[in-house]
């Protein structure tokens, strides 16, 4: 994959954990580029482990997974700082 592919790939993962997990209004958009990323780099990891196939281009396998771990890395940072955020899209 491209660098704008991981680029379009980690902002779409990010942006949407920030949002299930409640840390959207607390995350700018190059946070979520980065949260996203990493988050795929650790999906991949976890189904790796499993035996199943990361990251394997811009598809919707691959933005499943980068989302599955972006929300992990967030639900650990919240875990760590102790914080906990209200989720606006939830009632």
């Amino acid at each position: 994959m491209s660098v704008i592919g991981w680029i379009i790939l980690g902002g779409l993962a990010g942006w949407i954990a920030s949002m299930i997990t409640g840390r959207d209004a607390k995350m700018g958009v190059g946070m979520n580029i980065v949260v996203g990323i990493i988050g795929a780099f650790i999906g991949g990891w976890i189904v790796n482990i499993f035996g199943g196939i990361g990251i394997n281009g811009f598809n919707i396998w691959s933005f499943l997974v980068a989302l599955l771990g972006a929300v992990i890395l967030l639900s650990i940072v919240n875990a760590l700082t102790g914080r906990k955020h209200h989720n606006q899209y939830q009632s």
